[in-house]
């Protein structure tokens, strides 16, 4: 049977610019909100992932008018038939809960699958059932899908017991059509919260304070079309400052929002990097000594979650001991393991990992287990001896668009492949 795999070699110093793509992480909450008009929604700077497809299919099939360009998508939403969604599909990416906040004012009844993506152990939903069910939504659990019903929402004040971006986003779009006044205490303040609320304005919507704590909407009876660009990926630039560091390079990262990066900036400025800031790039020279860090994830502005793992490849060549600290997904170390196939050494302890530094790795067979875990081991195969073979890539290919032609754009000896892991990887055993 073929399967898709990514294979890495020992890379020399990468060297180059390019464009960042449309973020992930907000993209399917902007996809979502266009299916709360009958009017054309036209959203332009789309990243080509599998998790768009997946979102493309899931509203195709109750009756979704999806018009396809280059990097764009133009949704119709008039013709919806229901809002009873394919449950095995849904389950096939965390944010399709979006779907609930954009269509149960209209549909009163949305069907779902339970949140899929990356496992990270417990993905709870208990902030979006809070935050809905004051609106007035009732939740029902089944083995394999739930339903959330309301025949009418209202606004509420809704205090968010932990500070979570999706069901931030996912509330602030039922708010959006809720009688009078909601008023979203504790919110996240991520870029990608804040270009959701930005496309529901830009189509209506009366929302204010994205991007503070405090989000106040009041609702509205109708939302119309309009045209609108998702903001860069803060991630994938993130992950290609960081391969400057690794390879000891020079990487021009464009068409990016620098405020967004801050907190990963501060801290490869402490290792030892340093920066060009532009007014919508960055450039990063890595060809420095780099020294350990410590490094508490948190929500934005914090650093992000999803950039600690990448960022332990880099710690594994700096001098010195690291500390990396995840109070927001403890159990998002499992790249831990599979850098340990590489000859890395890592100690685990609860919620933190201890990481010597000066460390040689050397190629072998590795699995990508989530979307920045993948990133996470390509970055390691860019520095260990030999040859590198990455499978189980769907979690890659889920959050980054063409990620092996980005890096051979800079010079990486990096390809896709589509057969057999296994013969591949004896046929490296044998040249070795």
């Amino acid at each position: 049977m073929k399967e898709k795999y990514i294979v890495v070699k020992k890379s020399d110093p990468l060297q180059g610019s390019l464009a960042v793509p449309g973020s992930k992480n907000a993209v399917l909450g902007l996809l979502a909100a266009a299916l709360m008009t009958d009017e054309d929604v036209k959203i332009e700077n789309i990243p080509q992932i599998l998790d768009v497809k997946v979102l493309c299919e899931i509203v195709a099939d109750i009756g979704v008018d999806v018009h396809e360009t280059d990097h764009q998508l133009i949704f119709n939403a008039k013709n919806i038939k229901h809002a009873e969604l394919n449950t095995a599909l849904t389950s096939k990416f965390r944010a399709s809960y979006y779907f609930i906040g954009a269509l149960i004012s209209k549909y009163k009844k949305v069907k779902i699958g339970y949140p899929g993506g990356d496992d990270f152990g417990s993905r709870p939903i208990d902030q979006h059932e809070k935050g809905l069910t004051a609106l007035g939504a009732t939740f029902n659990y089944y083995k394999d899908y739930y339903t959330v019903e309301a025949e009418r929402l209202k606004g509420a004040d809704i205090y968010f017991d932990v500070i979570t971006s999706g069901a931030t986003i996912n509330v602030m779009l039922a708010s959006v059509f809720a009688e009078g006044k909601t008023t979203l205490t504790n919110a996240a303040r991520d870029p990608e919260v804040v270009d959701v609320a930005n496309l529901l304005n830009k189509m209506g919507a009366n929302i204010r304070g994205a991007g503070t704590s405090k989000i106040i909407i009041h609702g509205v009876n109708t939302l119309k079309g309009c045209d609108y660009q998702t903001i860069p990926d803060r991630l994938i630039a993130g992950t290609f400052l960081i391969a400057a560091g690794v390879t000891g390079g020079q990487v021009t990262v464009r068409d990016v929002i620098p405020e967004h990066l801050t907190s990963l900036l501060e801290k490869l400025t402490e290792m030892g990097m340093t920066f060009e800031v532009g007014n919508n790039s960055i450039t990063a020279y890595g060809d420095h000594n780099l020294k350990a860090t410590r490094v508490k994830t948190g929500m934005y502005p914090l650093f992000a979650t999803d950039l600690q793992q990448p960022l332990t490849s880099l710690m594994l060549k700096a001098s010195g001991k690291s500390i990396v600290t995840d109070p927001i997904f403890p159990n998002r170390f499992r790249h831990i393991h599979q850098l340990s196939k590489l000859g890395a050494v890592i100690e685990k302890r609860k919620a933190s990992v201890f990481i010597p530094g000066n460390q040689k790795l050397k190629g072998a067979r590795v699995e990508a287990l989530d979307v920045r875990a993948g990133s996470s081991l390509i970055l390691a195969g860019l520095m260990a001896e030999g040859t590198t073979i990455i499978t189980d890539i769907d979690h890659i290919l889920r959050g980054y668009e063409n990620v092996t032609s980005l890096f051979a754009k800079l010079g990486a000896d990096i390809t896709l492949e589509n057969g057999s892991a296994d013969k591949s990887l004896h046929h490296v055993s044998k040249i070795i």
